[in-house]
């Protein structure tokens, strides 16, 4: 068996190959790609197709999720999953990744959409229970 959760299980690992910190390089590029769209690069039910796909690297940036996600993230996804460890990003280097340093100007450039509408509909609730809030204690100062 393996100590990890399945989808987050970098190639090395899979193959009972020695590792070191490349494996959570691996681990963060599977949650980077998870919050950008809200489901994992590598998925089947059954856990040796799983795993099949895990060794052979094979995930993609599927439309119409990814069509609004910056080149840079992407090239920083595939970067931190890449099957050879020795040829994976380092910590450091992720850090100095155009996505990481240049997050004002990225950032600017393109908002998700259903990120964007989440937080109008946050604001909005905000809005209104404050809203509630102050008419019952208006309420109650009156009676």
């Amino acid at each position: 068996g393996f100590a990890g959760t399945p989808g987050y299980l970098s190639p090395e690992v899979l193959r009972k190959d020695p590792y070191g910190k490349p494996v959570d390089m691996w681990a963060c590029g599977v949650i980077l790609y998870i919050l950008l769209v809200g489901y994992p690069p590598f998925w089947d039910e059954d856990q040796h197709r799983l795993y099949q796909q895990i060794k052979a690297g094979a995930y993609d940036f599927p439309s119409p999720e990814w069509d609004t996600v910056t080149p840079e993230a992407k090239d920083l996804i595939n970067k931190m999953l890449t099957i050879n460890p020795a040829k994976r990003i380092t910590a450091s280097e992720a850090l100095k990744h155009p996505w990481i340093c240049q997050r004002s100007t990225v950032a600017s450039m393109m908002h998700r959409q259903e990120t964007v509408d989440c937080l109008k509909k946050f604001n909005a609730r905000r809005k209104l229970k404050g809203a509630i809030l102050t008419t019952m204690l208006a309420t109650r100062n009156f009676s």
